[in-house]
């Protein structure tokens, strides 16, 4: 199940739509609300649903990983599965983060609530593609949604092997 997972969740939870390359907002809770409308576009859901469970989870301690990196994550209703959406954030902004850097790189992890050991494997594995210097480098210098999107699945073919 392990290797169905790692394939399906950058590969599989991102769309073009759910992909934001060049995002303009001045502070986390403006990253958080443009999150849940992406959300609310891509996945048929309410945009409030998806902030306030974003925030709730951001109020038990930053998801600001360190290197420019913030991963929120959040059980929301209404959700049939687990979703992704990714965030270039230009300039970057103030998220709290563990090192105290500024985030520019979002990668969002929505999940139905009854996902709970999936929920975990699926963050883990986020975790892990998004501390490759690499990735996050190769990130920021794509040209747009689609070669975010295959810099993703990349990752994940390339991590499964």
């Amino acid at each position: 199940m392990s290797d169905d997972l790692s394939a399906l969740l950058i590969g599989d939870l991102l769309t073009a739509g759910s992909i934001a390359p060049r995002l303009a907002v001045a502070t986390k809770r403006q990253v958080l609300a443009t999150v849940s409308e992406i959300a609310a576009r891509c996945f048929q859901l309410k945009a409030p649903r998806v902030f306030d469970a974003l925030m709730e989870r951001e109020s038990q301690g930053t998801t600001g990983v360190g290197y420019g990196v913030a991963i929120p994550h959040a059980r929301v209703e209404g959700l049939e599965r687990m979703r992704g959406i990714f965030a270039r954030i230009t300039p970057a902004v103030a998220f709290d983060a563990v090192d105290d850097e500024p985030v520019d790189l979002v990668f969002a992890l929505l999940s139905p609530p009854g996902a709970g050991s999936e929920h975990l494997r699926a963050l883990a594995r986020i975790a892990r593609a998004m501390r490759s210097a690499e990735l996050r480098g190769q990130l920021r210098q794509a040209g747009g949604a689609d070669a975010i999107r295959a810099l993703f699945a990349r990752e994940v073919r390339s991590s499964a092997a």
